[in-house]
């Protein structure tokens, strides 16, 4: 593949690049880039999370190795409880490779890496206590800011965060790192601070979060403004009915964002208009081979939100498919992380990548 191809995949709905410039030298100079992403296993997966799966699909396709850290100590730093992290590892273990299913991603260069596997050598300890004594608190607390939830008492845990997040680009062997957009305070943070130890700073990749479907940023504690994987096909049908989706507009609008970012990316890849199903009298079904054309729709009118919520809630629950195929596994694995007495944990913890 040639090396705009690759860029042109890599680029495709992101936020931003820092910088395109390295990203094209690398792309240019190695013949296998390495790029990782960190979940921290907090709160339960949901249909936000295709956003990256779609991500690591176009890195995929691009050529690269991908990297996938579930980050079962960064999920402690963050308050989730110490005696569940290799519960919740699990549950992701078993979510994350049917996410990839789901959208038909080539997962043959694609590795799920436990954090604590390397997080715990001698090696990494050292490398962290080292980074501790060149990196000042103010620093670290506002690196994590958008990422830990420090409340009026910031633990100590949180500091260690974006510095571990750092390490890890280098354990990994990383030439990126890939995020949401949240996480651009730590990806700064470490291409500023990787330097102090003797390790060269890492191209940093970040796409937009999707809205809540309630409109605004996804809550972790609201469980109507997400669409949890393990959700069945009344209670997606239910929520995405539910949703804020004003007619004509985009922003802060949940559904067309995840058209954007999933559905049109996919249709794409496969060759395949999104038919939005109508009855006759309303003028029979439309076709898109674009999100352009679907946002143009969309906005003038010509695409009323109960049309659109109807043609999202089908590609959903067909997303969804390899989920409900295994749910009373799922479930199982699912309640001994997320038991009762874990709820408000969970609760309280952004689902958060990177990590």
């Amino acid at each position: 593949m040639d090396t705009q191809r690759q860029q042109d995949l890599i680029q495709r709905n992101t936020a931003e690049i820092v910088t395109e410039e390295d990203l094209q030298h690398v792309l240019k100079t190695k013949e296998k880039p390495v790029v990782y992403l960190g979940w921290s296993i907090t709160g339960k997966p949901h249909t936000g999370y295709f956003i990256p799966v779609m991500k690591l699909a176009d890195f995929l396709q691009a050529g690269l190795q991908v990297k996938i850290l579930l980050a079962d100590l960064h999920g402690a730093l963050d308050n989730t409880p110490w005696d569940v992290l290799e519960q919740r590892y699990q549950y992701y273990a078993a979510i994350i490779p049917l996410m990839f299913e789901a959208v038909g991603a080539d997962i043959r260069n694609c590795e799920i890496i436990k954090g604590s596997s390397f997080q715990l050598t001698s090696e990494y300890m050292q490398d962290l206590l080292r980074y501790t004594s060149s990196v000042s608190l103010h620093d670290s607390q506002r690196a994590a800011s958008e990422v830990v939830k420090f409340g009026d008492s910031p633990r100590l845990s949180g500091m260690l965060y974006p510095l571990m997040q750092s390490l890890d680009e280098v354990y990994l062997n990383a030439d990126i790192q890939y995020g949401g957009i949240d996480q651009r305070k730590i990806l700064m943070f470490s291409r500023e601070h990787l330097p102090q130890l003797g390790y060269q700073p890492r191209i940093a990749c970040m796409t937009p979060l999707l809205p809540g479907l309630l409109g605004k940023k996804m809550s972790a504690s609201d469980s109507a403004s997400k669409i949890d994987v393990l959700d069945n096909s009344d209670t997606v049908e239910q929520k995405i009915s539910d949703a804020y989706c004003p007619a004509g507009q985009v922003a802060d609008n949940g559904i067309i964002a995840f058209v954007k970012h999933v559905v049109m990316p996919l249709k794409a890849d496969r060759n395949e208009a999104f038919v939005v199903e109508r009855p006759e009298k309303f003028g029979g079904p439309l076709s898109f081979n674009s999100y352009s054309e679907v946002e143009q729709a969309f906005v003038s009118g010509d695409l009323h939100p109960l049309d659109l919520k109807t043609a999202v809630t089908n590609e959903i629950n067909q997303l969804l498919e390899p989920f409900h195929k295994q749910q009373t596994y799922l479930q199982q694995l699912a309640m001994a992380g997320y038991a009762e007495k874990h709820e408000s944990d969970a609760e309280n913890s952004e689902n958060k990548c990177n990590v």
